[in-house]
């Protein structure tokens, strides 16, 4: 891939350290329970920022039906601003990687101001415009489809098919964000704003080193070794998918602090077809969640369970990387980083699940993830 600026790859790197930080943070977010400490979208109680002062906390709890509590309401907002500013990086790789493009720069344009007017659509302006929630949706549908049309007519010669993508999804995210607040933290929502948030991480890190000059790792195994990096990837995708649907539906702890058993037994009372329902309606606030214990054990169990096929295709994975002339430093890491998600996660459980254990197990899966996607950017065959 060629890169359309000689510092593009530099500013696709400061990318991927900040969508790294957002991921990070945004699982502290969550896993202290402040993903519902600002009721409104995108201000909190009102304000850019969130209230400090105690007159400001006194109008926000006489405004709105959720009191304040200030300790937890920086933490929601600091994190939509650090991914509103991770948005205009990835604007400015989108429209840096089309601006040879006929209309390239045109299009792209349109679809962040479709998109910045949809957001006071959807609050309202007042005594200029009431909440629109349709109009609202429109814009923003408007803005995705625009950047389609765009993305399928570009080639990815020179990145602006795959940068115009990842502008697509990290858009579609900040929706995501909407959602998880206006429908209660909604599991199903909450999950797939995780697996949009890895996804736009994971676009990033390709889109870095297909740009960085002499990345490219030419081996005559490549072939063979990215059969074995997709499945990989497509494994630590599911298990992902199921860590943030665990999460989502607090079972984390759903066997107490029992491992590798589960409440004493091994195969404990279990309810798979309740626990893994994906919609549930509107209108039900499932901070706490609000299923029984055998639904949540059922989670928790899927979740270990899987996690017994990803780690033995990565750990095979690794063991291949390590005999390949040229990749033993990389099946290093990813041994290294599958050792310690391993330890992570058994560790969450004996321990109670402690908030920093928690979060470095959301930043290991993303750094096993920068690890596949990156060899997978990089790896070709001998023309």
């Amino acid at each position: 891939m060629n890169s359309p600026h000689r510092h593009y790859h530099r500013l696709a790197w400061a990318a991927v350290l900040l969508a790294l930080a957002v991921i990070v943070f945004g699982g502290f977010v969550r896993l202290s329970n402040a993903g519902l400490s600002c009721p409104d979208w995108p201000t909190c109680y009102g304000k850019a920022t969130w209230p400090v002062a105690e007159h400001e906390v006194e109008a926000a709890n006489a405004a709105f039906e959720r009191a304040v509590e200030p300790h937890k309401a920086w933490r929601e907002q600091f994190h939509r601003h650090i991914a509103a500013l991770l948005g205009a990086f990835v604007l400015a790789l989108a429209l840096l990687a089309a601006r040879k493009r006929p209309g390239g720069i045109a299009s792209l344009l349109t679809a962040a101001l479709l998109v910045a007017l949809s957001i006071p659509a959807y609050m309202g302006v007042p005594g200029l415009l009431a909440p629109n929630h349709g109009l609202s949706l429109a814009l923003f549908l408007a803005a995705e489809l625009l950047l389609l049309a765009q993305a399928i007519r570009w080639s990815n010669a020179d990145a602006s098919r795959l940068a115009t993508v990842l502008f697509m999804v990290i858009v579609f995210q900040a929706v995501l964000g909407m959602w998880t607040v206006i429908w209660l933290v909604k599991p199903v929502i909450v999950m797939a704003h995780l697996l949009g948030g890895l996804l736009t991480f994971s676009l990033l890190v390709w889109l870095a080193w297909a740009t960085t000059p002499g990345s490219a790792l030419v081996l005559a195994e490549a072939g063979r070794l990215r059969r074995l990096l997709w499945v990989g990837l497509g494994l630590l995708l599911v298990q992902i998918a199921l860590g943030g649907w665990t999460s989502a539906n607090y079972a984390a702890l759903a066997c107490g602090t029992d491992f590798p058993t589960c409440l004493g037994q091994w195969w404990p009372e279990q309810d798979w077809r309740e626990g893994f329902v994906l919609w549930r309606g509107i209108g039900v606030d499932y901070e706490g969640g609000v299923l029984d214990g055998p639904a949540r054990v059922a989670i928790q169990m899927a979740h270990r369970l899987f996690a017994l096929l990803v780690v033995g295709h990565l750990a095979f994975l690794a063991l291949r990387l390590i005999r390949t002339p040229g990749l033993v430093f990389w099946g290093t890491v990813l041994a290294v980083l599958l050792l310690a998600q391993v330890s992570l996660g058994i560790s969450n459980i004996v321990a109670g699940l402690p908030l920093w254990v928690a979060t470095a197990h959301n930043a290991g899966a993303a750094l096993l993830l920068f690890t596949v996607v990156g060899l997978l950017a990089r790896l070709r065959t001998p023309e």
